[in-house]
């Protein structure tokens, strides 16, 4: 290990010279921390690899998981053109770190995709059973998970709702208030943690979006044609809770189906945006081909198309609302057990989501105002053909839960749907 390696790995690793470990992890935690749901426990069997958008909150929390169980714990940013020269052999790294430091602590490995055969490299240091902790973030690794081997993969994904509103202090009303303030400024700004905590939300977001258009687009996915990219993002902007239609948006672009299929590809790998599929339940009346469109963020959509006028104002805000219920659904299930799709029969019968996990149902209709416990036409046409469990009405006012057959149907605020999925995935 040469004296420059060695230089840069004791700038990155304060505790080295003393620092005590929680400390140095701690100082790497924003002043206004808001708590995730997901919780991170360390795993000397697997490697711990936390995936999501850039931005996301993925190294934040690993750090918040090293301040509070002090274990030594080497940081690797993968960005780091001599740390990725290193970072060649698992073997070459183990016989290093015993050589340098006597013994190897937890590695913590830093946007672990910029490795050539990341998922390989983390494989063979997990084959070794080295008996320490390994964390990995990374902004795209659907593929990283498989040839990691051994890997326990959690997708964090902007701030919910729920996660917001823990933070929330004073009396009830207060925190009414403060959680309906919430939901507004979300549905506008979205809810990435650096969108959250800045004063100027605008100027965040177009940096945000900057950068997972310059950056990735061009400089990591070595996409040749960005301006063509980024139309497609665009478009894809103008479509929320759309049926994605890839020949009209080749035309619209002028590229090649083909083309506009691996750009949406890409997005979704990126976690900018998502295609929901139709719910097959066996009927022959169901569509059973095309997808919808949906961003994961509404602060990114609105970046790109639609701009963030006040939503009691814009003529898109019941697409809006219909994004901001995906975006929760979405933080608030688990993607290699559940699957998020939509129901629309042929005769044009539609439920917005609907949430399987195990051959259970749970239904979403996004609803704004007082729907005076009101159960919609389409609503009963799910509810007598599939019997799901629970039918959630979201954003109509409060009223008692009512039952249709053997399924509830419940009238939630968009706060109360992040803690209903969860009781029902429980």
């Amino acid at each position: 290990m040469d004296l420059h390696l060695r230089r840069i790995l004791n700038v990155d690793n304060r505790w080295l010279e003393g620092e005590p470990v929680a400390r140095w992890a701690a100082r790497h935690l924003p002043k206004a921390y808001v708590p995730r749901r997901l919780r991170l426990e360390g795993d000397v069997e697997r490697v711990t690899i936390v995936v999501g958008p850039r931005q996301s909150g993925k190294s934040t929390l690993i750090w918040k998981t090293l301040a509070e169980n002090s274990r030594p714990t080497l940081f690797l940013n993968c960005e780091e053109p001599s740390i990725r020269s290193w970072l060649r052999s698992p073997a070459g790294l183990l016989a290093d770190l015993e050589e340098w430091l006597g013994e190897i602590p937890d590695l913590f490995f830093e946007e672990i995709q910029h490795l050539d055969e990341a998922g390989l490299f983390l494989k063979g240091l997990v084959d070794r059973r080295i008996g320490r902790h390994l964390f990995a973030t990374g902004s795209s690794a659907f593929d990283l998970e498989a040839r990691a081997g051994r890997a326990r993969r959690h997708l964090l994904l902007p701030l919910s709702l729920e996660e917001v509103a823990a933070t929330f202090e004073g009396p009830r009303l207060v925190r009414e208030a403060d959680l309906g303030r919430e939901i507004e400024r979300q549905a506008i700004f979205g809810s990435y943690p650096s969108v959250f905590a800045s004063a100027r939300p605008r100027d965040e977001i177009a940096r945000l979006v900057e950068a997972l258009v310059v950056r990735d687009a061009s400089d990591r996915f070595r996409i040749q044609q960005t301006a063509a990219f980024r139309k497609v993002l665009e478009l894809a902007a103008t479509q929320i809770g759309n049926l994605l239609n890839a020949s009209e948006w080749a035309s619209l672009v002028g590229v090649s189906n083909d083309t506009v299929a691996d750009h949406v590809r890409l997005l979704e790998e990126t976690h900018i945006l998502r295609l929901v599929r139709p719910f097959v339940g066996g009927k022959r009346a169901e569509v059973t081909s095309a997808r919808k469109v949906y961003f994961l963020d509404n602060g990114v959509r609105n970046q790109l198309f639609g701009g963030f006028g006040p939503l009691s104002d814009r003529a898109d805000r019941g697409a809006l609302v219909e994004n901001l219920v995906f975006a929760e659904l979405a933080k608030s299930t688990n993607p290699l057990l559940d699957s998020l799709a939509f129901w629309r029969s042929k005769s044009g019968a539609e439920v917005d989501f609907v949430v399987q996990r195990r051959g259970r149902l749970l239904a979403v209709e996004v609803k704004a105002g007082d729907a005076r416990g009101q159960i919609p036409r389409s609503a009963r046409s799910f509810i007598e053909a599939y019997h799901p469990e629970i039918f959630l009405i979201v954003g109509a006012e409060p009223y008692p839960a009512v039952t249709l057959g053997s399924t509830e149907v419940r009238y939630l605020s968009l706060a109360e749907l992040s803690p209903a999925v969860h009781a029902f995935a429980a």
